[in-house]
């Protein structure tokens, strides 16, 4: 993938919460959004003096030069983002990383699989393919961005906290609602926390599916440079020399075989 990674002063567009501490964010961008794919991210900075490090935000959905991220606060620099009204600006570098592989599946029954705060970076994807995908979202007990996915595929829920009560959930997770709707699929796109992706890989292997995965890890710099963000691989890196890749650079998204979870 030919790198395009731009720094921009992007203007906020609108801002609004969509879950419990889950955010949905336009921004107004000169190249970042136009030439952002599904599964790259960005990184966001914040005005705030004391915080040095910028904060990844994966590629929620694009319109043209509107780029949209959803993001949960889970600390003091995602809790100032979530201030940022209607007319303010941002920072933002990208896009950044690989993306998932739209056009090598197209046409392929392709089937998209998100958890948690996993479940933003699968939207652009489900809007790009738009045909033959299935999403099958997966939720602690909040639902959010449900509607959006469905202006463009079917999807299937699934909500793991037995007190939640939503219309048509599966109890459970989201192999145990691939498995009870009997999903299929030639293809998968995966994204979420480090047990599901575990569990979607050897779901993936056993089934001879081929898999791309979209990790999640905590990063410092996202352009490869600090070596804060490897995995363990299966082969050797040429450019570290060991078995690791760089989440930020050489991913996020891999192929499922390609890594160790």
């Amino acid at each position: 993938m030919v790198n395009l990674k731009r720094k921009e002063n992007c203007r906020v567009i609108e801002q609004k919460r969509i879950g419990r501490d889950v955010y949905s964010l336009w921004l107004e961008t000169k190249d970042i959004a136009s030439n952002a794919a599904p599964g790259q991210f960005v990184m966001l900075y914040g005005k705030d003096g004391s915080r040095l490090l910028p904060r990844p935000i994966s590629v929620c959905q694009t319109k043209g030069n509107e780029l949209r991220l959803a993001y949960r606060v889970v600390g003091a620099g995602t809790e100032e983002f979530s201030r940022l009204e209607a007319g303010q600006s941002l920072e933002v570098l990208g896009p950044l990383g690989s993306g998932f592989p739209i056009e090598e599946v197209r046409g392929k029954k392709t089937l998209l699989l998100g958890g948690g705060i996993g479940i933003p970076p699968m939207l652009e994807a489900a809007a790009q393919l738009k045909e033959n995908v299935t999403a099958v979202l997966g939720y602690k007990d909040e639902v959010f961005l449900k509607e959006d996915f469905e202006k463009f595929c079917p999807v299937v829920y699934a909500i793991e906290d037995e007190a939640a009560e939503a219309d048509g959930a599966i109890k459970g997770n989201v192999l145990d609602a691939v498995r009870e709707q009997g999903v299929q699929a030639d293809v998968i796109f995966a994204c979420g926390p480090a047990p599901m992706l575990r569990a979607i890989q050897v779901y993936a292997q056993g089934r001879n599916i081929p898999c791309w995965i979209s990790m999640e890890e905590r990063m410092a710099c996202g352009i490869g440079a600090c070596l804060g963000c490897v995995c363990d691989a299966v082969q050797e890196d040429a450019h570290l020399r060991v078995y690791r890749k760089r989440v930020c650079k050489d991913g996020p998204v891999f192929l499922s075989t390609e890594v160790e979870l």
